[in-house]
């Protein structure tokens, strides 16, 4: 994923509100922008961190600055939670998870399930269809450690027990987990902030269904799928 305008550079001041963000520009200008990032984002709202914004002027837009990126722990860290089925999409039509590869066709945003939609739905002639659902991952407490969730997530947990579904209907059901920043070599689930989740996560892959984990490249140019690391 290239940044096309590059991203502009600035100060974190706070976030709040969950959407919103305050930061000062290099040149000393205060903005108020949007945090496409409803999540808790642990970690990466320290006032003074360095970040790097996207810039949009359509008409009607009540904020013309938005939220990338963040330096936090020595790396640059996506926030962008719009990204990862970008980032992974992209990853699976260059072969970068062999296990998806046979597929040729692929769609989005596609229902299932009770009331849901599955982000990227694959299949193919003579191939079970493959659901897969991804997860924005930014969270390391560890160094070379990625963990999910967060935070406790009733809608992931909530996920987890509909791929668990479509994985004992004889589908594939696939859990890919896409870490927005390049210091990280192993993921896991984070038990101890959502232990339903970690709970759920165990569930779903007894019943079948494959967990995944891309790290990516990020610099204030470009974020884009590196490769595959374990999942521990």
């Amino acid at each position: 994923m290239l940044f096309d305008p590059p991203l502009v550079e600035g100060r974190l001041i706070a976030r709040y509100k969950r959407f919103l963000f305050d930061a000062e520009l290099e040149d000393g200008t205060i903005i108020t922008g949007n945090c496409p990032n409803t999540g808790s984002m642990l970690g990466l709202t320290t006032p003074g961190s360095r970040i790097f914004m996207s810039v949009h002027d359509k008409p009607g837009r009540k904020y013309a600055h938005q939220f990338e990126m963040i330096e936090a722990d020595g790396t640059m860290v996506g926030v962008n939670t719009g990204m990862p089925n970008r980032i992974a999409e992209e990853a699976i039509l260059a072969h970068m998870i062999p296990s998806l590869s046979p597929y040729p066709l692929l769609a989005r945003e596609k229902r299932y399930g009770l009331n849901s939609r599955i982000d990227i739905l694959l299949s193919g002639k003579n191939l079970p269809t493959a659901y897969v659902e991804v997860k924005n991952v930014h969270f390391s407490r560890t160094p070379g450690l990625a963990e999910f969730p967060d935070t406790k997530t009733e809608r992931g947990t909530k996920h987890l027990a509909e791929l668990g579904e479509m994985a004992e209907a004889g589908h594939r059901a696939v859990m890919l987990y896409v870490i927005q920043r390049a210091d990280c070599a192993e993921f896991r689930i984070c038990s101890d902030l959502d232990p339903a989740y970690a709970a759920a996560f165990e569930r779903a892959r007894a019943r079948g269904v494959e967990a995944y984990a891309l790290d990516c490249a990020v610099s204030q140019s470009q974020i884009t799928a590196n490769s595959l690391i374990p999942v521990v």
